[in-house]
């Protein structure tokens, strides 16, 4: 199925610089990477995630039927509360990540950009006889993140999806660009992902491939109930979870910062001590400039790699710390 983005009319702001890659149709940055950074971080700021996928599923049985394809417990999810999910394959491998909020009469989500009509076909086939109606509401919202801190004031009827971090506002499109006006600063996606990386939150379609489990990445802790019974794939998390462990795991990487050139999505680690030729333990997913830690990565590498191995990342020095445990 092909994918469709969406091109952010923000862009047009003075100095905005387009993304490439996943986050295409909105701004990389607005000319000072870091200084957009340091706002993030200082609760200033707004990023406009307006190229991401919103889906709506609305009816009696939303709650109790998305409870029975989520890895997340959400047959009671409260109005107005937080949460993340995963739907996975009969396998148990990862095919989507939704940022839900429910706010009493509608369940709102967020995903990865382009990839809603992927999870729209996949919800409409599991519908049988509940009372749900799941809509593609990409063209009419746009999500705009808020970061923890920020003071800034939106309409108490837009749907807000607040975590520790910040708010995921859902902005009807027709006033994208009047709250842009109103929030403050703008700050590009590689801002925001600087602070993904250095919180070592893993992203689909950079942290995971095709066999990806969510044990190696760390969503055992916020995007898995491991006692809300059955869903696609809870065979395979059970029995990793309770019989053996991952194949692989998800490590955090400090880069050498004497380096020009950032290792890129896919480049392979290898074990430091076996030099640039040694057969590589696993790739890079993530990797950006943080404008404290210097250059970091995330990097899913074999389970069985030591925890205090130093490491090459195409040829970088890089040191890790565990995110998940061996």
């Amino acid at each position: 199925m092909q994918r469709q983005t969406t091109t952010s009319p923000l862009l047009s702001l003075p100095g905005a610089v387009p993304a490439e890659g996943p986050d295409e149709g909105v701004a990389a940055h607005y000319g000072d990477l870091f200084r957009e950074q340091r706002a993030l971080a200082d609760g200033k700021g707004f990023v406009d995630l307006s190229h991401r996928g919103v889906v709506a599923v609305t009816g009696q049985d939303r709650l109790a039927w998305l409870h029975l394809l989520l890895t997340q417990h959400v047959s009671d999810l409260p109005p107005g509360r937080a949460t993340e999910a995963l739907i996975l394959s009969a396998h148990g491998h990862i095919e989507h990540a939704l940022y839900l909020v429910d706010d009493g009469t509608t369940t709102w989500m967020h995903v990865e950009p382009g990839t809603q009509g992927e999870l729209i076909a996949y919800l409409e086939s599991m519908k049988f006889f509940y009372q749900v109606d799941v809509s593609d509401r990409t063209g009419e919202y746009a999500v705009v993140h808020l970061p923890a801190g920020s003071i800034a004031a939106v309409p108490g009827d837009w749907p807000v999806r607040e975590v520790p971090y910040g708010r995921d506002v859902f902005v009807p499109r027709g006033e994208l660009e009047d709250l842009a006006r109103e929030v403050g600063t703008p700050v590009g996606v590689l801002a925001l992902e600087a602070l993904r990386i250095e919180a070592h939150r893993p992203r689909v379609g950079l942290e995971t491939d095709h066999r990806t489990i969510p044990h190696e990445l760390g969503w055992l802790d916020t995007a898995v109930h491991l006692d809300k019974g059955c869903y696609r794939g809870q065979e395979t998390v059970a029995r990793v979870h309770n019989l053996g462990r991952p194949p692989r795991r998800l490590v955090f990487l400090h880069l050498d910062g004497s380096e020009v050139k950032l290792p890129g999505h896919g480049t392979p680690v290898r074990l430091a001590a076996d030099g640039p030729d040694g057969r590589p333990v696993g790739t890079v997913t993530s990797s950006a400039r943080h404008w404290e830690l210097g250059p970091i990565a995330l990097a899913v590498i074999k389970r069985n790699t030591p925890v205090d191995a130093a490491l090459l990342a195409d040829g970088t020095a890089a040191s890790q710390e565990t995110v998940v445990e061996p």
